[in-house]
């Protein structure tokens, strides 16, 4: 007894002290924004000008004479600078129609450039160490607080009971605080990548090391992706350590993740190929069709023709097939990355998906009506890219293609789809927004091998199943019903299988008129 408390008081001081460096990792991380000064000689902002191709020597000459003036400044003086210098020059090219001479570029990407160009600073100077600090500390910290943890409720099991007893968990404040970072965090990648540069700094030398490059933001985002999915995958192989499909189906989204929507698309930059998610289906995929993706691939040769035809082929034959076996979840739940970051970084939150009624008629609403807006949106590019043409239909390319990146591809996918994890669950992208998962689902409904099927003589009715769903689906009234389960909204994560104490649920993939029980 005094061996087993001894054993708990070492396992709470692991979590206490897993807890403290992540919190101090995440802190240096993020007080990195407001640090270093930042200036750009006239030289190196002529050399910026000469490798953008911008004729403007009147934006040129009244930057150099503002930033002159201030020396030095932190990232928010000189991004505004460079922007209050290009709002002015631009309205005046405006107002007299010269719009040959506007820059386009956006105020918040040459700051960026700029600012990653020419600074030099103590970030840069020692990254290893400060990377150290930050994201190695927060990895470290992490795997500690999971182990600590994982052995300390081991004996509890999974039972739905556990989830609504902690602040991290049951909406509350903890939970707001994460979902309010997560929202910053995305807001500054999607809108002011400029305030991101110190985090670039910082993984500069990974990025040479695989794409010869010094790192983006969006090198950034998908690094970071990686090693969350990472970390949190390692998390759910210990709560799932006795389930071997959920260990699988984790070592495989998190592999897909890693090599094919990462490492591949570096090395192929380095090599100097058009980088590409060979994972990565259309409509998902909502830029493939884009002019400047097309052009970059028909010049490109054989591998940027190879890559055409196997996105084509990607979504028009493999798709459908492999759903048709395997139902949605083997994209879903195996191999898509959005998928991946749901089932590891957001598996704490998936009971807080609304199981409402009300809430699957706005499913199915929102859901079918991105996927119409992807192909109005892909046609519309087609056709004015085929026919050299700058409308279709009285609809600018530019404009539809536009809105769909800003409204789709920012706000939905990424500011609210990730960043409310801890309030509205881990599958908002994949259950209201994602245009491949409701192609899938389409044919996932009626016209698929792949049903969650039912024993419903032994429901005790304890509803972990519906509780632990992530997609919405009320599986408990399916189950005392005896009704297979074959929804289009269902990924197949089988978490309502693993978390049955009875044994009711089963994942299959069978002859469509071999169900023993009607589908709905």
């Amino acid at each position: 007894m005094l061996q087993r408390i001894h054993d708990i008081k070492i396992l709470l001081r692991i979590k206490k002290l897993g807890l403290v460096l992540f919190l101090k990792g995440l802190s240096i991380f993020t007080a990195l924004i407001f640090f270093v000064n930042f200036k750009a000689s006239n030289q190196e902002i002529t050399d910026y000008f000469l490798d953008q191709s911008i004729d403007n020597e009147v934006f040129e000459v009244k930057l150099k004479d503002r930033l002159n003036l201030i020396n030095s400044c932190n990232i928010f003086q000189f991004s505004d600078v460079i922007s209050n210098t290009l709002e002015t020059v631009n309205d005046s090219y405006k107002s007299n129609k010269q719009w040959d001479k506007v820059v386009w570029i956006s105020p918040q990407q040459i700051s960026f450039d700029l600012a990653k160009k020419n600074t030099t600073n103590f970030i840069v100077q020692h990254s290893w160490k400060i990377f150290f600090m930050t994201i190695g500390l927060g990895i470290l910290g992490s795997l500690l607080y999971i182990y600590a943890n994982a052995v300390l409720e081991k004996s509890k099991g999974i039972y739905k009971g556990a989830i609504y007893k902690h602040k991290s968990t049951n909406k509350g404040w903890i939970a707001w605080l994460t979902t309010i970072y997560l929202i910053g965090f995305y807001l500054i990648l999607y809108f002011r990548p400029n305030w991101a540069v110190n985090w670039t700094f910082i993984i500069d030398p990974i990025s040479e090391f695989l794409n010869g490059q010094k790192a983006s933001q969006w090198f950034l985002y998908g690094f970071l992706y990686c090693m969350v999915m990472l970390v949190m995958g390692v998390r759910m192989l210990i709560k799932y350590q006795n389930n071997n499909y959920q260990k699988i189906r984790t070592i495989c989204v998190v592999f897909f993740q890693i090599v094919f929507a990462f490492l591949i698309p570096e090395i192929m930059t380095n090599l100097g190929l058009p980088a590409y998610d060979f994972k990565n289906a259309f409509p998902l995929d909502y830029d493939f069709f884009f002019d400047w993706n097309l052009d970059r691939l028909l010049s490109s040769g054989n591998i940027g023709l190879f890559i055409l035809v196997w996105g084509v082929f990607l979504t028009l034959v493999i798709v459908p097939i492999f759903v048709y076996f395997f139902g949605k979840r083997w994209y879903c739940s195996w191999v898509c990355g959005c998928g991946g970051l749901a089932e590891t970084l957001g598996d704490p939150y998936r009971q807080h998906s609304n199981k409402t009624l009300n809430a699957w008629k706005w499913e199915r609403l929102t859901i079918y009506s991105v996927l119409l807006f992807s192909l109005f949106m892909t046609l519309v590019v087609l056709y004015t890219y085929i026919f050299n043409a700058n409308e279709f239909l009285g609809f600018s390319a530019y404009q539809v293609r536009g809105s769909y990146s800003f409204l789709i591809g920012s706000w939905f996918s990424g500011v609210i789809g990730t960043g409310f994890y801890p309030i509205f669950g881990n599958r908002i992208w994949c259950r209201f927004g994602c245009p491949l998962a409701a192609y899938m689902g389409i044919i996932q409904k009626f016209k698929s091998k792949f049903r969650i099927t039912v024993n419903g003589s032994q429901c005790i009715s304890c509803g972990n199943c519906s509780t632990f769903c992530e997609q919405g689906i009320d599986v408990r009234s399916y189950a005392q019903r005896n009704k297979d389960i074959v929804r289009a909204s269902c990924v197949g994560c089988g978490i309502c299988s693993s978390v049955c104490p009875r044994g009711v649920l089963k994942l299959e993939n069978i002859p469509l008129n071999c169900s023993s029980s009607k589908k709905i």
